[in-house]
């Protein structure tokens, strides 16, 4: 029995588990056996110097917190954020919201994890999106701004993670081809709501609007959750996409130094204030729309993500930490009667 023990111990847990149990389908009282991907983990103490690790596991569906209370150590010093681990424990509430309380967890075999359980996706096509962003660009009349974005469009490595990317780590388009839907939404907006406004520059708002994220490709890492990469942690993806616009304008054949300032200003100031991390707010009508077109689409996705997440039923949804109120959701129909 040594000898099979051993032998099982040395083989990925994914071998005798597949994932059945995800994050949307919890509820207080389940027992869970399953695999998740450890997006967060905190080692903390008690007040009485005993440790304790909290954590976040997350699969497509969603994420849920966790804490470990016994085997802390081992268990914090086995396992690493960002893999898939297989979690044994009881699912409990605790101020309102879900928590699972970990008895065991262990590390997953990476080669055997299936990535599109833990990751979810847009619900639209990535390839239509794409072409129909790319449509838009080669119809500028503007010659040196569809110069820069072919420059983009022929390098394939951009191409492949700007189809794939997540433009948030949770608040909003948190998924893959995130980013892509975000920037198309934005771009569709840009005649509707800039349309309205003489004196505007339509083509340089558009382009602004297209590239005001692209540091966003390498901001994040998501391979099995969303979370900073190195880079996105000590420069931002503002500071990335002005890197890497930089890097495509020497393609460029005298791109106007003028409009080259506009164009960065506008994604250095998309943010709207230093409180939020853009350098400068926005100081052109350009960069104004574009700071509140950025606003209204990445807002009302994340309200709808947040809506949905809540489930059935009417009435006020449970209260959104991050924004700070609760959101009504209508009452149901009255049933009428079929006399």
């Amino acid at each position: 029995m040594g000898f099979i023990n051993e032998l099982r111990e040395s083989i990925p847990l994914w071998w005798f588990f597949m994932k059945t149990i995800f994050v949307g389908d919890l509820k207080a009282g389940d027992e869970i056996n399953d695999a998740f991907a450890l997006a967060e983990k905190t080692l903390g103490q008690k007040k009485d110097g005993k440790p304790y690790l909290t954590v976040v596991l997350s699969d497509k569906t969603g994420s849920v917190k966790g804490v470990v209370w016994d085997g802390v150590e081992e268990i914090a010093s086995a396992n690493t954020a960002g893999e898939v681990v297989h979690v044994k424990g009881g699912v409990s509430e605790y101020r309102g919201e879900l928590q699972v309380v970990i008895k065991k967890m262990m590390h997953a075999a990476p080669e055997n994890v299936n990535a599109s359980d833990f990751l979810p996706a847009t619900s639209h096509g990535i390839d239509s999106m794409f072409e129909r962003l790319v449509r838009m660009t080669e119809s500028l009349k503007t010659d040196y701004l569809r110069a820069l974005f072919e420059s983009f469009w022929k390098d394939p490595d951009f191409v492949q993670k700007f189809k794939t990317a997540p433009a948030a780590k949770k608040m909003h388009h948190a998924y893959i081809g995130g980013l892509l839907e975000h920037t198309l939404s934005m771009a569709l907006l840009v005649e509707r709501i800039a349309g309205h406004y003489s004196g505007i520059d339509l083509e340089l708002l558009l382009t602004g609007v297209i590239l005001h994220d692209i540091g966003k490709i390498r901001e994040f890492d998501y391979e099995l959750s969303i979370d900073y990469s190195d880079e996105g942690r000590l420069l931002s993806h503002i500071i990335i996409g002005i890197q890497m616009v930089d890097e495509k304008l020497k393609q460029v054949y005298q791109f106007p130094l003028e409009k080259e300032r506009l164009l960065k200003h506008m994604i250095i100031s998309h943010h709207g204030t230093r409180e939020f991390g853009s350098p400068e707010p926005p100081k052109t009508l350009e960069a104004v729309l574009l700071n509140y077109i950025d606003e209204i689409d990445s807002k009302v996705n994340g309200i709808r993500e947040f809506l949905a997440s809540e489930g059935p039923g009417a009435g006020w949804t449970s209260y959104h930490k991050i924004l700070g109120r609760h959101f009504y959701k209508g009452k149901e129909p009255k049933e009428t009667s079929q006399e």
